[in-house]
């Protein structure tokens, strides 16, 4: 019984929260002191401040290297437990931030649709932020119970993985019907809505034309921060079991998450304006996923089941996952180049 309140996921309740409170930390810097005015963000400032969660990304690597223990439940040899730690977490990192491109696009519609002007949408995503943190954690959490207790789910995982990668390699452009969208409807149908943007207030207090009494109405805003949560939530779908087939340790699917999830905001206002010119990372990030999917079949069906090929290291989907995203990025930039602004 005492283990369960003072371990979680193979690790100290201490070290969960500790990283929590230096995310926490990080945020309130954020809008509490570098960005607590409303004003529209440069890409140069978000370039600075992407660099900077970046960087503090890589010294969470070093202290996965040094100073954090793996619990070699998690990890296919008890040999070397760091190092096959550290190559997972920035494998991880990698995969999430790449995965985050297609979430830039998805947001810069939705800030489009409810026309939420530029020195608002940093605050929108501050506390869209925030909810993906939570959610992120929820699905690790019924994500590691899943696959660490039966292995064989992993499979599922692969054949998911394979088939959006298909979908995303298959499929053309895709547009996003917000009009239509039932979370938008259901909120729309049972919340007062406003249809104008005065301030940073996700709700308003104004007449209510039905009752010519003061009531409470939330601001498209709000719809907005609403729906970008709803598209993270989609989007970890993927991502998630993408992480889980790199890594089965928690701890490492979770903060190599979050520490992507920090980078996003920044990594939209300096990319958004410029999305144009990613226009084949998708195919980069199909292939990932493929990759991924077979590594798996690879790993836990060939290798270890049958023993017909030896097993693939984590560097190996590493440089595979830098190799193809790298590639792709390399690639759009060449072609979009005479487009260029």
């Amino acid at each position: 019984m005492d283990l369960i309140f003072t371990e979680f996921a193979g690790q100290p309740i201490w070290l969960w929260l500790s990283f929590l409170g230096v995310v926490g930390l990080f945020l309130w810097v954020d809008l509490g002191l570098i960005n607590k005015r409303d004003g529209v963000i440069s890409p140069g400032k978000s370039a600075m401040m992407w660099a900077g969660f970046a960087s503090l990304a890589m010294l969470f690597g070093l202290y996965v290297y040094y100073i954090y223990q793996p619990d070699a439940a998690f990890y296919n040899s008890p040999d070397n437990l760091n190092q096959q730690a550290v190559i997972q977490y920035f494998t991880g990192y990698l995969l999430e931030t790449a995965l985050a491109f297609d979430n830039i696009f998805v947001i810069s519609l939705i800030f489009t649709y409810f026309a939420v002007p530029r020195e608002y949408q940093h605050r929108v995503l501050f506390w869209g932020i925030l909810g993906a943190i939570v959610f992120r954690a929820l699905f690790i959490s019924a994500g590691a119970a899943v696959v660490n207790s039966w292995t064989w789910v992993l499979y599922f995982f692969a054949a998911f993985l394979m088939w959006t990668g298909w979908r995303m390699l298959s499929s053309g452009e895709q547009h996003m019907n917000l009009e239509d969208n039932r979370i938008l409807k259901f909120v729309r149908k049972h919340m007062k809505v406003t249809e104008r943007i005065d301030t940073h207030n996700f709700f308003v207090r104004q007449t209510d034309p039905k009752t010519n009494r003061l009531a409470l109405f939330a601001t498209p805003l709000f719809l907005a921060l609403i729906m970008v949560e709803a598209a993270d939530i989609v989007f970890a779908v993927d991502s998630v079991p993408a992480i889980f087939a790199v890594t089965r340790d928690p701890f490492i699917v979770y903060t190599s998450n979050i520490f992507a999830i920090l980078g996003l905001r920044s990594m939209y206002f300096m990319l958004a304006a410029a999305v144009e010119r990613f226009a084949y990372l998708k195919y980069g990030l199909s292939l990932v996923l493929v990759l991924i999917g077979v590594k798996i079949i690879w790993n836990f069906g060939l290798s270890k089941e049958l023993g017909w090929l030896p097993y693939l290291e984590p560097h190996w989907a590493l440089i595979g996952t830098l190799g193809l995203i790298g590639g792709a990025i390399l690639y759009s930039l060449y072609r979009t180049r005479k487009t260029a602004h």
